[in-house]
């Protein structure tokens, strides 16, 4: 049944338990594979993302984890990378040397026009304050800067997977409803898409927001353009609570098969390989 997840975050970031008691879920639910993939260090302070003091630890108790789970579920070590312009990206150095099964690249954070970083995974509230005051609520402006990196980010590679791309979407649609389908915002994702495409990379279908919001990143209105570039997709619930892990998929599994899939990535002894949707 696909029961497979790759994007997930514990204790050592902004998860909201101990790293084994997604292990336990993942084992109890079923799944053949699991990856834990911590929100990587930045070069500067945050609640949110693991500290670099903690790495060594974070994969020491991956590995633990890995032995004692042997045989019940694949265990993969991961972590998911911000795109920061010259600052930070997945292909540093640092990153390509920690001993990770795999690596996300994911944009959270763009420059304003000033240089100050913001933050565009938020609060559609606080999405709304950010925009009004760094962009004179310029959404395209914003969208511009957020795809500007996104294309970055595929550029500069060293990851295996891009996540939740478009997630700036919800929010957008929030602050101007219908704006997701202006000809110059599907031209911005179709670009992104395109260029994904071009470098042979695979896409995520974050399933975190099904619940909550009744969507996906990207948005399914995008799967079929997705399918007809060719693009693999890997479904991951980034669950940041041990009872969500499996939240939404079957949902996207089904999306994706009525937009023309009939396979999925999935990481098995230690490969990428497409795997038959089963559902």
């Amino acid at each position: 049944m696909n029961l497979t997840n790759y994007h997930s975050h514990c204790s050592f970031c902004d998860g909201r338990a101990p790293m084994e008691e997604f292990v336990k879920s993942a084992v109890a639910a079923g799944f053949t594979a699991y990856g834990v993939s911590s929100h990587a260090p930045l070069p500067f302070a945050t609640q949110w993302t693991l500290k670099q003091e903690e790495v060594v630890a974070y994969l020491r108790e991956i590995e633990r984890l890995k032995k004692k789970y042997a045989g019940q579920i694949e265990l993969y070590a991961g972590m998911e990378i911000d795109y920061l312009s010259g600052v930070q990206n997945p292909a540093n150095d640092y990153f390509q040397n920690l001993p990770l099964d795999y690596r996300i690249g994911s944009v959270h954070l763009v420059y304003t026009d000033e240089g100050e970083i913001i933050d565009t995974d938020t609060s559609a509230e606080n999405f709304s304050f950010l925009l009004h005051k760094y962009f004179g609520g310029d959404l395209r402006r914003l969208a511009e800067r957020y795809y500007e990196a996104s294309l970055e980010l595929v550029e500069s590679g060293g990851f295996d997977f891009i996540g939740h791309a478009d997630k700036i979407f919800y929010n957008a649609e929030c602050f101007e409803p219908g704006v997701t389908g202006y000809s110059w915002y599907k031209e911005l994702c179709e670009n992104l898409f395109r260029r994904i495409a071009g470098k042979g990379l695979m896409l995520e279908i974050n399933t975190k927001a099904y619940q909550s919001k009744g969507c996906f990143f990207p948005a399914c209105q995008h799967f079929e353009i997705i399918h007809r570039l060719g693009i693999p997709v890997v479904v991951n619930s980034d669950a940041h609570f041990p009872e969500r892990i499996n939240a939404g998929r079957q949902e996207a599994l089904a999306q994706l098969k009525a937009s023309g899939f009939t396979s999925v990535c999935e990481m098995h002894q230690g490969k990428w390989l497409e795997v038959s949707i089963d559902i």
